[in-house]
């Protein structure tokens, strides 16, 4: 009887910490695909390559990005876990962007020729047409509620021992 009891306890304790530790997968998850540079759900798809190369590894200039992701939200059925980067969603799911920024009338340093000097650009306005591409870090994935799965099965199974 008292062993049935402190098995009861053990499952009720994996039933609290589930939660948390689902939502720790899920972030290392999502932070592992900075990494592997794909998004894997019942199959792989690697990221597009950058056009210009560049310093830092793809989505991974500052680390910003990166270290955003973290939980947001943790309750006993559900957990949300998300970002604040301004620019996290357009790279997530990718799409077009048409803006117009006005550029302001500035002094540039000339350098070519035997010459140097300064040159004056005008204020106007430069139109952006920028298509981004899909490069998915955070979502669904079949592969990441396997991982859950079998971290709760684990648990549930050291409890039952």
């Amino acid at each position: 009887m008292i062993d049935f009891f402190k098995t009861l306890d053990k499952l009720s304790r994996v039933n609290q910490r589930f939660p948390s530790k689902a939502a720790v997968i899920a972030v290392n998850f999502s932070k592992e695909r900075f990494v592997k540079k794909d998004w894997v759900d019942r199959s792989r798809v690697s990221w597009k390559k950058r056009k210009r190369k560049g310093r830092g590894s793809t989505l991974v200039r500052s680390g910003r990005l990166k270290r955003s992701i973290r939980k947001l939200r943790v309750t006993s059925s559900y957990i949300v876990i998300g970002t604040d980067v301004p620019y996290a969603q357009i790279h997530n799911e990718g799409g077009d962007i048409k803006k117009s920024v006005r550029v302001r009338a500035h002094g540039r340093r000339i350098s070519r020729g035997t010459r140097g000097g300064q040159s004056k650009v005008k204020s106007h306005t430069r139109k952006m047409n920028l298509k981004i591409p899909k490069r998915q870090f955070i979502g669904e994935s079949a592969v990441l509620a396997r991982r859950i799965e079998r971290m709760l099965e684990r648990d549930i199974k050291n409890a039952l021992r």
